[in-house]
């Protein structure tokens, strides 16, 4: 060999060597990127179109594919003993009206009489569905939180046998979660298939498997009954969700919602109830699974990350678009500015349409939700909105959403009802009164507040159907600023009957949009 293939021969060696040291070094540093194997691949969705027959034997064949695929979770928690009757979808016990987990609840017992607060460990029912054969699982974010303990019971074992599992990450705004087995079984497991939830229509055949008042793998079929359906959440927050009669009841929350090829286009989360009956009527709810595909990297690392840029929204009022310079119903009619949050600073106000977020158009208030909580925090993106019947652009730079923060600032209230000082009938369903000292005393309105007191809002009158309450403080009427009630009414006189009235009103220390057609 010659002095010069010698010396490129031993250069190469060298290099290879160099290089898989390299390698050893930085495994034991832990510098290199993550081995794509880590992460958490979602199950293959199948987007072609639905079709074919049903027969007789085609649910009988989806419970036979699906089921091994669904487990039954069993939770135990620390909690305070009138916290358990809002607790739903969870155990076989009763509750009061399941909705009253999103609306804060009763604090009362089974009998309903109130009792003196107490913690107590507590078990909770419900259930999950396996996405991997490493043993990753879908289910609601209310079966685990805040559990001291999971345990996962599979399909073909002993009612007796469970694995223990742990919370990889949660999403109360999904309500769901990914969890884990610890506890890794011998046998195989049988992940589910992901279906297209945006496919659904009204009509179409679902079917739901779970573990309804500790009854595992129960089989129910039903319909889509509706799609899209807004859900509430948190406060001022909701989820649109696919709503179906098939079965759910407490104990069923967390599991599939398959289509007629058996896979999964929904996770039950909730049910409707009355005060009579606190079992399935036949309105039942469901998050849609594409929401929470999209969801999965994000959950896997243990943390989902959302944008918010600090305002409340509502739809643009149908009968109200000439006056805000509208030709179409199109944009999101913003009702509060958050002070301080990134709107306020970008000098978004009260009782603009934003009409177009980051350069796509937005159609309505739930097209800005979704396009503002995808945009990563930290991003600054151009604003349009309508104000005063012209376009103007703004640049805004979205924040992290903090929910427990959201929701302590949004609590709170006047401590008690003011009483009326000076009445004004302004024509629109209200009174109105002056801010006395006592007034801003009971409100804990700023010294310097100026604007009218509504003392009193007539049951079905524009002003209640627009949203106005007693407490309020109305600021500007058709964004003039307003001091005395005189002043109010003599402005809410200038609108004509069949016109839109802007009011911008102070309550809870938010300043908010509301708007009242005149009859």
């Amino acid at each position: 060999m010659s002095s010069r293939k010698t010396t490129l021969f031993y250069a190469l060696l060298l290099a290879v060597a160099f290089t898989a040291v390299g390698m050893v070094i930085a495994s034991r540093l832990d510098l290199s990127s993550p081995s794509s194997a880590q992460t958490l691949a979602a199950p293959p969705t199948n987007s072609a179109p639905l079709g074919g027959p049903v027969d007789a034997s085609t649910f009988r064949n989806i419970a036979k594919a699906v089921t091994p695929s669904v487990v039954n979770i069993r939770s135990t928690s620390r909690q305070r003993v009138q916290e358990m009757t809002e607790f739903f979808g969870g155990g076989g016990g009763g509750g009061d009206d399941l909705l009253e987990r999103f609306f804060g609840g009763g604090g009362r017992g089974q009998n309903g009489q109130g009792r003196q607060p107490r913690e107590q460990e507590t078990q909770a029912a419900g259930t999950g569905f396996i996405i991997s054969k490493d043993g990753h699982i879908l289910t609601n974010n209310h079966v685990v939180e805040g559990a001291t303990k999971i345990e996962v019971s599979l399909y073909g074992e002993d009612a007796d046998v469970y694995h223990e599992a742990r919370v990889v990450g949660r999403d109360p705004l999904t309500d769901s979660a990914l969890i884990e087995l610890i506890e890794k079984p011998r046998q195989p497991l049988t992940e589910v298939k992901f279906g297209d939830s945006e496919q659904m229509e009204p009509g179409d055949w679902v079917m739901a498997i779970g573990n309804p008042f500790g009854l595992a793998h129960t089989v129910s079929v039903g319909v889509i009954s509706a799609k899209e359906r807004p859900f509430p959440i948190a406060d001022s927050r909701s989820q649109n969700v696919l709503q179906t009669d098939a079965a759910i009841n407490p104990g069923n929350s967390g599991g599939p919602l398959l289509n007629v090829r058996g896979e999964v286009v929904g996770i039950n989360t909730a049910i409707y109830t009355d005060s009579r009956q606190q079992g399935n009527i036949g309105i039942g709810f469901a998050v849609p699974i594409n929401t929470v595909r999209d969801l999965l990297t994000q959950l896997r690392t243990g943390k989902v990350t959302r944008g918010v840029i600090g305002v409340q929204v509502l739809p643009v009022p149908a009968d109200a678009l000439a006056e805000f310079g509208l030709k179409e119903r199109r944009g999101a009619l913003v009702a509060i500015v958050t002070p301080g949050g990134p709107a306020s600073k970008a000098g978004l106000e009260p009782g603009d349409i934003v009409i177009e977020f980051n350069g796509k158009s937005v159609r309505n208030r739930d097209e800005l939700v979704s396009h503002v909580t995808s945009t990563k925090p930290g991003t600054t993106v151009p604003l349009k909105v309508l104000r005063d019947k012209q376009e103007r652009t703004l640049n805004i730079t979205v924040d992290e959403l903090n929910l427990e923060s959201e929701a302590a600032s949004s609590r709170g209230g006047p401590d008690g009802t003011p009483e009326p000082q000076e009445q004004e009938d302004a024509g629109f369903g209200l009174t109105m009164g002056a801010i006395t000292p006592d007034v801003q005393r009971r409100l804990r309105l700023p010294a310097d507040t100026e604007g009218v007191l509504v003392t009193g809002v007539e049951p079905n009158s524009p002003a209640f159907r627009g949203g106005l309450q007693r407490g309020d403080i109305i600021l500007q009427v058709n964004r003039r600023t307003v001091g005395s009630p005189a002043d109010a009414s003599r402005l809410l006189g200038q609108v004509e009957t069949g016109s839109t009235a802007f009011f911008l009103i102070l309550r809870n220390g938010q300043e908010t949009f509301v708007t009242v057609r005149k009859r």
